[in-house]
């Protein structure tokens, strides 16, 4: 990380915690007119100000000349990882802002489970600037009375962060497919692709889910309405439909299929076979080289 200000003091003992990924500080500060400051880190930053510094604030992602590339500083401000940010005041006034630095791998991990790791990738990129933030000031005011006096389980606070992140980001939503629950068909088309490129090497519904962009909960869901099957259940008839074709364009023995499709065993694939069929892969062999 890389920040430097000039024009700017601490009125206040700086309130802050180190939890999992992340640092949260609350900053208590004056600003001289034309004071500035500069910030650069490898992973995202929040800010939250709990007074509207829009009139005295500008910011900037490019260097030079503020007149033609700057704007005001809104309430709230996600800075995504690898963003530059130049700030100037043109009055000199008091402000509180909370300041939340969080790994971006501690984020993935926050967001994927919910909206999917596709989803969570394409927020993590996205700048986001509110000067209407709502209960997002309400949630940075409750950590901010933790921070200064520790009172409950690191748990309270790392929730309080999330509610910000997931109250202050742009999540992409859902599309109307997924908003009825059903995968769209490039989603199914993409899964297809994959099931057949790693052939006997069958894949988790985690794996599954992270190919369409979905969390594994929702994809579960939506997969199964969209299929008729589980995940797996489908998997398993894919390698049925492969076997058929293995059983009649070919002389391989059921115990070469049952090892090329990825099956335990002979016995295995039998089972399964018949059980999908309603019959074993030799008798359905036979009848259908007879037709």
């Amino acid at each position: 990380m890389t920040w430097h200000t000039e024009g700017i003091s601490v009125t206040a003992p700086v309130k802050w915690r180190q939890f999992d990924g992340l640092v949260s500080a609350f900053w208590e500060a004056e600003s001289q007119m034309g004071a500035k400051g500069y910030y650069l880190a490898a992973d995202p930053r929040i800010m939250i100000f709990f007074n509207d510094v829009s009139s005295r604030i500008r910011i900037s992602n490019r260097d030079g000349e503020f007149s033609q590339h700057s704007r005001p500083m809104t309430r709230a401000v996600y800075v995504p990882a690898g963003v530059p940010m130049w700030t100037s005041s043109n009055a000199t006034h008091r402000f509180s802002h909370l300041n939340l630095h969080i790994h971006k791998d501690r984020l993935l991990r926050f967001l994927s489970p919910a909206v999917g790791g596709s989803a969570a990738m394409t927020a993590l990129r996205r700048p986001v600037e509110i000067q209407d933030i709502g209960a997002v000031e309400t949630l940075a005011g409750l950590l901010v009375d933790e921070l200064a006096e520790p009172s409950k389980h690191p748990l309270y606070a790392e929730s309080l962060i999330g509610g910000i992140v997931a109250g202050l980001l742009d999540i992409p939503g859902p599309t109307p497919e997924q908003a009825n629950g059903r995968l769209t068909q490039a989603q199914m088309n993409r899964l297809l692709a994959r099931v057949e490129k790693r052939g006997d090497d069958r894949m988790t519904v985690a794996e599954m889910a992270d190919i369409v962009g979905l969390s594994e909960s929702w994809f579960a869901t939506v997969f199964r309405q969209t299929t008729g099957k589980t995940p797996l259940q489908w998997q398993l008839e894919r390698r049925i439909n492969a076997a058929q074709k293995l059983l009649l364009e070919g002389d391989l023995t059921v115990a070469d299929i049952a090892a090329q499709l990825g099956f335990s065993d002979q016995a295995h694939l039998t089972k399964a076979f018949r059980h999908s069929v309603g019959n074993t892969p030799a008798a359905w062999r036979r009848m259908h080289r007879l037709l």
